[in-house]
């Protein structure tokens, strides 16, 4: 395995990546309504990564039960939960359906002990690690946010469905394990236009639209940055660090938004949001942490989670 200390800096990169992904969302939404702006945010993000791959003459897999991972991980991965979070947030709240998207890590967990083998399962430590990152995103958005659960109910729920989606996607991951992250991520991606693409199309009338540069730059940069480069990424830690680990990113995702409004938008930073992203940081440590080689010496080989 890679220097871990590499991946758990990829681990940063991707909180960062995926964490500025909703500031340049904000910005685009004037220009873009939203399934033709994630349409537009997998389309941009397959051809750069189509063309990365034709620079290094690397073939996508041609046979049927590849493109049928592919778009399976597009579902659970991206199409679905971008869709779910999209309409729920409008009803939900911007600070519930933080929190709820945020539990992925603990749903890795749970769906683990019923998709995988003994041998592959997160340990103690990790649970403990998701309940510590779950606290500190609590803190970060705000206790309050709490009081809320429940008042919108569907809503609340639709946006927890997907991060329950992100879990079985992490769970996924040892299914992508024969393919180069850049295959993986262009396949996911292309299967999710497929589906985004005529969806824009049919629904929302994109070409009525007016444009203007803020939305046009914001959307290219959340396509090109903060969705091919994160996908590669995201790919690879699924073979280093593992879902658990690599679903832990969430847990950082909201100190990152925190940063980007201190440091952009002049915003405070007080002692309880403070205090959650140390205790965020401190859950994603545990959830990281090595597992005794005992529980790795010999693997059961698990069950396809497809």
């Amino acid at each position: 395995m890679p220097s871990r200390s590499f991946e758990f800096f990829l681990l940063g990169v991707l909180a960062l990546l995926w964490g500025s992904s909703y500031m340049w969302i904000a910005l685009a939404l004037p220009s873009f309504p939203p399934a033709t702006l994630i349409a537009i945010r997998v389309l941009s993000a397959s051809l750069v990564l189509l063309a990365i791959l034709a620079a290094q003459g690397i073939a996508l897999p041609k046979d049927g039960r590849s493109w049928r991972l592919f778009m399976v991980q597009s579902l659970v991965n991206s199409t679905g939960p971008w869709l779910m979070l999209a309409w729920g947030q409008q009803y939900a709240g911007t600070a519930v359906s933080s929190v709820l998207n945020s539990t992925s890590p603990l749903w890795v967990f749970a769906l683990s002990f019923l998709l995988l083998q003994r041998g592959q399962r997160p340990g103690v430590l990790q649970l403990i690690g998701a309940l510590f990152g779950f606290g500190g995103i609590v803190l970060i958005v705000g206790v309050g946010a709490l009081q809320d659960i429940g008042q919108t109910l569907v809503p609340q729920l639709v946006v927890l469905l997907g991060a329950v989606l992100y879990g079985i996607a992490a769970l996924r991951g040892p299914l992508f394990a024969e393919y180069p992250p850049i295959v993986a991520a262009t396949g996911t991606l292309i299967c999710a236009s497929a589906v985004l693409v005529p969806l824009s199309l049919l629904t929302e009338s994109p070409w009525e639209q007016t444009l203007d540069a803020t939305g046009i730059l914001s959307a290219l940069i959340l396509g090109v940055i903060c969705t091919a480069f994160a996908f590669l990424i995201y790919f690879r830690l699924l073979n280093t660090l593992g879902p658990m680990g690599t679903a832990s990113q969430a847990y950082l995702r909201s100190g990152v938004g925190v940063f980007l409004g201190v440091v952009f938008l002049s915003e405070s930073l007080d002692l309880e949001t403070f205090a959650g992203i140390c205790l965020a940081i401190f859950g994603v440590v545990l959830i990281n942490w090595p597992q005794k080689a005992k529980r790795q010496a010999a693997p059961s080989p698990g069950k396809e989670v497809s």
